[in-house]
């Protein structure tokens, strides 16, 4: 429990460094903070690409942000990075830190920090190294409240710190502006608003990728037995795969792959009838807006990992698996499997007809 007053918790500090997929499952951990502690200036530490995106969106009232291509660099750029990112954190002072990140890196920005009130994990992720301790003076249960998806993990701070859960799940409303661009964007597509389907087929190791071509032939049989329009959505990295879906697809498809803003694609998400794609942070987000999702999953298990929130249908091929691509699996590591590969097409179309089958989404009326 804390000590201090809830009216004397000013600053708070969450660190996660992760990606956005974890940003937006952390979201909910803000909610519940800012409920909690109405005064508080909640501060993330997270990749600068994400910062805008969570200031946007008052996930975060203030980001220290960093740039994981440095951390990743040579011992200069790892060492002058690392000094920034203090240099800015101890600024703002903390009352209170949230150690999300659980890794050595967070662990010592927790120690340089030295708020009155750090909350780490008991135990860590990973054992803690050769003479290496933790920080942390409030012990958070590796995953809190009884749950087991990893969202759990993440609101398992307030469980510590004898806050009450509020705010079950991510819930992040796309900006009016943004809005407005996604509508424009549909219409320069001629999409209309629940009328269409947003794919994804990236993620970020190929293994977690189902095959583009089995995504081309999933759209055409949907489309066909549905009327429904397709849009594919991602990052820069996902380009390739999905100009080899276009190549394949007999229908109609729209790709913006790598020509949105998150904040822009969060609308567009906002706006589609159904997600389709790979365990990804585009998934997540498409829950955290209110969209019905049908997530396709590997060695990672959906129980974990799936959407939250929404309605949905997570498709995992039966385990164990005993490596699909023998020069790309590394198991256990669920980014180094490859086992989404064994995913028929069959269950894919049949697990969209299902959930559009019992869901209604009234796009105007949700945003």
């Amino acid at each position: 429990m804390l000590q201090n007053p809830r009216t004397n918790v000013r600053s708070i500090l969450i660190l996660q460094t992760k990606f956005i997929g974890d940003l937006v499952l952390a979201s909910a951990l803000a909610s519940n903070l800012r409920l909690e502690y109405p005064k508080a200036r909640i501060v993330f530490l997270c990749e600068a690409s994400f910062a805008s995106f969570l200031m946007a969106h008052g996930i975060a009232s203030d980001v220290v942000a960093f740039r994981r291509v440095r951390i990743r660099g040579t011992p200069l750029e790892r060492g002058s990075e690392l000094y920034a990112m203090v240099r800015a954190l101890r600024r703002f002072r903390f009352d209170l830190t949230i150690d999300l990140a659980d890794s050595k890196t967070s662990r010592i920005n927790v120690r340089l920090v030295n708020a009155k009130t750090r909350v780490g994990y008991d135990p860590p992720g990973k054992p803690l190294r050769w003479l290496e301790s933790q920080p942390a003076n409030v012990a958070a249960k590796p995953f809190g409240f009884g749950g087991q998806h990893y969202l759990y993990r993440y609101l398992s701070p307030l469980e510590a710190l004898g806050v009450e859960l509020l705010a079950q799940v991510p819930t992040i409303q796309p900006l009016p502006l943004e809005i407005a661009r996604a509508l424009a964007l549909l219409d320069r597509h001629h999409l209309r608003p629940n009328a269409f389907i947003a794919v994804h087929a990236g993620a970020s190791f190929r293994g977690r990728q189902w095959q583009p071509e089995r995504f081309a032939l999933a759209i055409d049989e949907i489309s066909r037995q549905t009327g429904l329009d397709f849009l594919l959505v991602g990052g820069p990295d996902d380009r390739a795969s999905a100009e080899r879906i276009i190549a394949k697809a007999a229908s109609p498809v729209v790709n913006v792959v790598g020509a949105l803003s998150l904040a822009t694609l969060l609308a567009v998400l906002g706006q589609a009838r159904l997600f389709l794609g790979n365990e990804s942070g585009p998934m997540h987000m498409a829950a955290a807006v209110g969209t019905p999702v049908v997530g396709l999953f590997g060695l990672t298990d959906p129980a974990v990992w799936g959407p939250v929130g929404v309605a949905n249908v997570t498709l995992r091929p039966s385990m164990p698996c005993a490596g699909t691509a023998r020069d790309l699996c590394r198991r256990p590591d669920p980014s180094k499997a490859c086992c989404v590969w064994r995913l028929e097409v069959k269950a894919v179309v049949d697990a969209v007809r299902a959930i559009l089958s019992r869901t209604v989404k009234d796009v105007e009326h949700a945003l």
